[in-house]
């Protein structure tokens, strides 16, 4: 909780400082920038059996914008926690065991309608390879877990820690 806390400081800290420059005329550089965000620790995920859907895509949403590096290590990445995988700056340990179902509430099964509105938010947050699979098989699971390792879907073209 606290290094979330401290990240998160960081963040707004480096953001403020971003504000601060544009206000007094000064632009940053790309460069710059790249260096701040190698300077900001990445997020290490350990073991992580998910959560609610609307809540990791607001996580995932600030990742994206920060850059902040991903890396999945732990022994396992379950649910809503492989919704990392489809940001550019995640990587996974070959180890890690990663759990994929489909949507629900609380393990009831949604209506038609909202099942398809859910798996594609989930599916969007996936790399083709994986979206693929999660729309045509991964999805249709919902009170268990199709499990796959992270060596397997380094091989679908995620990035290896």
């Amino acid at each position: 909780m606290w290094g979330q806390r401290t990240e998160g400081v960081r963040l707004f800290l480096g953001a403020a400082f971003c504000v601060v420059l544009s206000l007094a005329g000064v632009v940053a550089t790309e460069a710059q920038a790249q260096e701040y965000q190698r300077s900001v620790k990445p997020l290490v995920v350990k073991n992580d059996r998910g959560g609610v859907v609307r809540k990791r895509v607001l996580e995932i949403s600030r990742l994206r914008r920060s850059g902040r590096q991903v890396r999945i290590t732990g022994a396992v990445c379950m649910s809503s926690c492989t919704m990392y995988l489809g940001l550019p700056q995640t990587c996974v340990s070959p180890r890690t065991t990663f759990g994929f179902h489909g949507p629900s509430s609380y393990g009831r099964s949604l209506d038609p309608e909202e099942f398809e509105k859910a798996s594609r938010i989930i599916s969007r947050h996936y790399p083709p390879a994986l979206r693929q699979w999660y729309m045509q098989t991964g999805r249709y699971k919902i009170r268990t877990f199709y499990r796959m390792r992270g060596a397997q879907l380094i091989k679908l073209g995620v990035q290896e820690c």
